[in-house]
């Protein structure tokens, strides 16, 4: 009988352990969320609370000017007009000069130094006595708010990551901006009447104290150390070219476009940008790279950024001259004007990062310049006589568009920017608010020629007045309404959020 090898019986494999499943599977990525933490929340306010100054400088001191002119003795409304401009000329010059010193010595020591001085300023300015000395510090007041912005985004875009949380932060910062601005108008006009004009320089001087302290306890944050040295040649180039720029646009309207010092400073403004641009092309380390400024995202989104604070801040300005010279409404009565256009600021400001997640950035630039331009556009509505109902409803349209614009290009133009641009971008992104002057300027010229047509030669009526005002705002709003197109057409998968 022959025997035959048999293999041993097989043994039956065990069950699938559950906790070798739990352990081999894959860790899920936690889904991107909007909620900040403790620390979070510490630098969004002190940033925010840097930008509502910023916004409620300009024009809580613009709605103070009157008041400001009869207490130092200025000797003309021309003059007069120095304590808002000075503070606006270095603001807009200095941009990118700081936004490269944030990446040189930090960002966080920058915006500390900036909020310190402004604070500083804004004392010296309380305690004015004479014309000289209050525009002295008002310049001392706009060349630390351009430390502030560039390093203010810089910072918030560095510590929010892409997606909800930054767009979340992005649009309160927007909503806090704008804000900043209404309530320097509605603030101004109640201090001025009820106390004196120095108190809104208090004001200021209590908001950049509590800026400083919140800036001393900002956590440590992570920063690029690769631009070592400064590009002079650039500096000079682009702080000169922005100066001549702005102020020859800012003083056109008032001189006249054809006399030299506002035609020859915009002239050569150009020139020294133009010179600017072949400077970087050599430069090892350029204070704005090409190769950043020609990304069509920065590049678009920018000129997008001019145009929503252009035609919004030229808008506001016609309203302004349409309630007080029209409607014949007090300073506090135009002020609580705008308080429908500060709640829609606050409202969309809130609900935009929503819209960025679901939508992308360049959808809802598109559509926010489409919204401003319809409220802008229905402006042509208003009458002669009061209606309030109608004033409310277009200045909200327009305001809500304006923050949707506002945060979603400059989500756009920092969404995928390296660590060591992101200060560069930062000094970029709060460029166009301003420039913004171009479109306060060109509506009040085009208002200005309109008025004079109607009135036929002789001192224009209240009827005339209001179609000029009309024209004004009609222009804005195809302005916005053509940005708005242009920014479906050039954007178009170009970035997403």
């Amino acid at each position: 009988m022959t025997v035959t090898e048999s293999s041993p019986p097989a043994v039956a494999a065990p069950p699938p352990s559950v906790t070798a499943d739990v352990t081999d599977a894959p860790t899920p990525t936690p889904a991107p969320t909007s909620t900040f933490s403790t620390r979070g929340w510490l630098v969004l306010i002190t940033l925010c609370c840097a930008t509502f100054m910023c916004g409620l400088d300009f024009s809580i001191v613009t709605v103070a000017l009157p008041d400001i002119g009869s207490s130092l003795g200025f000797s003309s409304a021309g003059t007069l007009q120095w304590v808002a401009t000075a503070s606006l000329l270095p603001s807009a010059s200095l941009l990118p000069l700081f936004a490269r010193v944030a990446d040189l010595v930090g960002r966080k020591k920058l915006f500390t130094l900036g909020v310190a001085l402004f604070t500083l300023f804004s004392l010296g300015a309380a305690l004015a006595n004479t014309p000289g000395v209050l525009i002295a510090t008002r310049v001392g007041q706009g060349t630390a708010a351009a430390m502030i912005a560039p390093a203010a985004i810089a910072l918030m875009t560095g510590y929010f990551p892409e997606g909800p949380q930054r767009a979340r932060a992005l649009g309160l910062n927007g909503a806090v901006m704008s804000l900043g601005f209404v309530l320097g108008a509605l603030g101004g006009g109640v201090i001025t009447s009820g106390f004196s004009w120095r108190w809104t320089m208090v004001v200021l001087c209590v908001m950049g104290a509590l800026a400083v302290g919140g800036a001393l306890a900002l956590p440590t944050m992570r920063e690029s150390s690769t631009a070592k040295r400064m590009d002079i040649p650039g500096a000079v180039l682009a702080t000169l070219g922005l100066f001549g720029l702005v102020y020859g646009i800012s003083t056109g309207g008032d001189k006249g476009w054809v006399r030299f010092d506002s035609l020859g400073a915009i002239v050569g403004g150009l020139v020294m940008l133009g010179a600017f641009l072949l400077v970087e092309r050599r430069h090892p380390e350029p204070l704005i790279p090409l190769t950043v400024l020609n990304r069509p995202t920065i590049k678009w989104s920018g000129l997008f950024g001019v145009v929503t604070f252009g035609m919004c801040a030229g808008t506001t300005v016609l309203l302004s001259l349409y309630m007080q010279n029209v409607l014949n409404f007090t300073p506090l009565q135009a002020g609580l004007s705008y308080l429908g256009e500060g709640a829609a600021a606050m409202l969309g400001g809130m609900y935009v990062s929503r819209l960025l997640g679901r939508f992308g950035g360049a959808k809802v630039l598109a559509a926010g310049l489409l919204i401003q331009g319809v409220g802008t556009l229905a402006m042509f509505a208003l009458p002669e006589n009061t209606n309030i109902p109608v004033l409310i409803v277009t200045s909200s349209v327009m305001g809500l568009g304006h923050v949707f614009s506002v945060v979603s290009f400059i989500t756009v133009m920092t969404t995928g920017v390296t660590e060591e641009d992101q200060g560069v971008v930062g000094g970029l992104s709060q460029l166009p608010q301003y420039v913004a002057a171009i479109g306060v300027a060109g509506l009040s010229a085009i208002a200005v020629a309109r008025t004079t047509s109607l009135a036929g030669g002789s001192a224009p009526d209240a009827a005339a007045t209001l179609g000029g005002l009309h024209a004004g705002m009609v222009t804005a709003g195809v302005i916005a309404l053509v940005g708005a197109a242009l920014a479906t057409t050039v954007l178009r998968k170009r970035t997403t959020v």
